[in-house]
């Protein structure tokens, strides 16, 4: 009899207790999803903040002697264009860099973990900040390598920030373009550096108050990330970091008793939170639908045949062409800014401070993206459960109407980039931003989407160093500006509006894939119909 008495009360304690965890579960999340934004928004692209660092630098007379040598003796004109051309190879390797190693660093993300991954993160980034901290106009050489440790910790700090998507299920595509766009947004970083440099504030002081950061950034790794990665879909009762107490071992032996049976029907539905009277119909039912269909084995897919894939080769174009025109812009923004003002410096201050607020609008837009995707699969979705189509479909489907918007406002931004007057250039700041925060944040979610989850973070490392290669070509086209071109764009831009019209192309192969798995889709649904129907007549002539 106290036996008796005991199980309800064991069983009632242990439902309490996995209660009590699904609520501080939750707050962990959050907690994780917050402070990953912080993280994205105030270190992770401040590269791409170069403009407003470019006038500090010249205001500290960096690389000042290349105006020097290069005066023109018959005017009291300085030329400073050897200055620009310095200051914009720094970038160039630097933005290079960003992507370029993203593949190694992402191979090392999948094959050791988030731990491994953030600490060498932190290292390369408190590395860079501490180079120029300490530079000086006498050693302003040593930017090139800290503008490349800070990408490398930039990118790895995204990359690893990533998966936390994961942890929210159906709003899974909104958190990755957020944090993409809260990437974007960190080049205002360097615009609030310019300002409090002007106020007297010492970029010394500045750059060291961001490598004491660094300590936030190991906090993060150990109590707010996994040691590995956050699986998708999330299994029930998953936790993460080091926690200051211990679990309850009736909470423990709970989840032990449900995880075999929940764990698989996360993975066979998708869902975050199974609901546990569709996971006994499922266990029912799950052996007569194997046998006769067998469709919800997916099929081993290699890492090499997704990179050989025309899906990935197209979207490789479509990154690489609108990735160099962002960064030709960002590069030579400064210069244009100094011809289109006539060298007025509280001009280019001024635009160059409008231009950094814009990026903070970064993290505002990006989830446009998101909502795209989300709100687009969604329909798809509901439109494919009378037709059988799976949800892997619906989910590359809803990437085409974001893949085209994205090549849309890149030429949009490319025009008004191109007409060579100054109060155009509020349209096309706003218009780059738009065309920015749904490229990179596009770019993750379709990652994610078109490809096996297991291969993200080398995909995403190779896609990213394969379109460095091509963001090399900034430099030839700035020194093709400077020289024969005699500081005009006009002809660059315009062939870079053409370039673009390549990105066009992947889109519409997106959308042939989809149809041509929509086939295949239907033609291996109409050929089990027979074999349902042998089946179900088998078993009630048994009965």
């Amino acid at each position: 009899m106290d036996s008796e008495n005991k199980l309800p009360q064991d069983q009632e304690g242990s439902a309490l207790d996995a209660m009590e965890h699904q609520g501080s579960g939750m707050a962990k999340r959050l907690a994780t999803f917050i402070s990953g934004l912080v993280e994205c928004m105030c270190f992770a692209g401040v590269i791409f903040g170069w403009a407003s660092l470019v006038f500090v630098l010249k205001d500290l007379h960096y690389f000042e002697d290349m105006c020097m040598s290069a005066a023109n003796q018959t005017t009291n004109q300085t030329d400073c264009s050897a200055q620009d051309e310095q200051l914009s190879l720094i970038f160039t390797i630097g933005s290079f860099m960003n992507n370029f190693m993203t593949f190694p660093t992402g191979y090392i993300f999948d094959r050791f973990g988030t731990t491994v991954a953030r600490l060498l993160a932190i290292s390369a980034y408190t590395s860079g900040t501490l180079l120029v901290a300490f530079s000086t106009a006498a050693t302003a050489v040593i930017l090139f390598p800290a503008l490349s440790l800070l990408s490398v910790g930039g990118i790895l700090l995204i990359l690893t920030n990533m998966q936390v998507g994961n942890l929210f299920g159906k709003h899974r595509s909104t958190v990755i373009t957020l944090y993409n766009g809260a990437f974007d947004s960190s080049s205002a970083v360097f615009l609030v550096i310019k300002l409090l440099y002007e106020q007297g504030l010492a970029l010394r002081t500045m750059f060291l108050f961001m490598s004491a950061c660094s300590a936030w950034h190991l906090v993060r790794t150990f109590f707010l990330m996994p040691r590995h990665h956050i699986p998708y879909p999330l299994p029930p009762g998953y936790t993460y970091g080091m926690s200051c107490r211990r679990r309850s071992q009736s909470y423990r032996t709970y989840e032990e008793k449900r995880r075999p049976s929940s764990l698989d029907e996360g993975q066979d539905s998708g869902n975050l939170h199974p609901d546990s009277a569709l996971s006994e119909e499922n266990a029912t039912t799950k052996g007569h639908t194997e046998t006769t269909l067998n469709l919800k084995e997916p099929a081993v897919v290699s890492f090499w045949s997704c990179v050989f894939s025309q899906l990935f080769f197209w979207h490789l174009m479509w990154l690489s062409v609108m990735q160099l025109r962002h960064y030709l812009f960002i590069g030579t923004l400064n210069p244009m800014l100094i011809q289109l003002s006539d060298k007025d410096a509280s001009l280019v201050s001024h635009y160059t401070n409008a231009f950094a607020f814009t990026q903070l609008c970064g993290v505002l837009c990006a989830p446009w993206n998101g909502l795209i995707l989300d709100r687009h699969k969604r329909g798809q979705k509901k439109q494919g459960i009378s037709q059988g189509v799976p949800d892997s479909l619906a989910d590359l489907r809803s990437c085409v109407l974001s893949l085209l918007i994205t090549v849309l406002q890149c030429i949009a931004f490319s025009i008004c980039a191109s007409i060579p007057v100054l109060p155009v250039q509020y349209a096309t700041f706003i218009l780059q931003v738009l065309s920015r925060s749904f490229l990179y944040g596009g770019n993750a979610a379709f990652l994610a989407i078109a490809f096996p989850l297991e291969h993200f973070g080398k995909l995403y490392g190779i896609i990213m160093g394969l379109s460095a290669v091509v963001s090399l070509l900034q430099y030839p086209f700035f020194s093709l500006i400077k020289g024969p071109l005699k500081e005009d764009p006009f002809y660059v831009n315009i062939g870079l509006i053409i370039l673009m019209l390549l990105a066009l192309v992947n889109p519409f192969m997106v959308w042939r894939e989809c149809r041509r798995r929509q086939k295949e889709q239907d033609a291996t649904h109409s050929s089990t119909i027979p074999v349902l129907t042998a089946e179900k007549s088998g078993l009630e002539s048994s009965i």
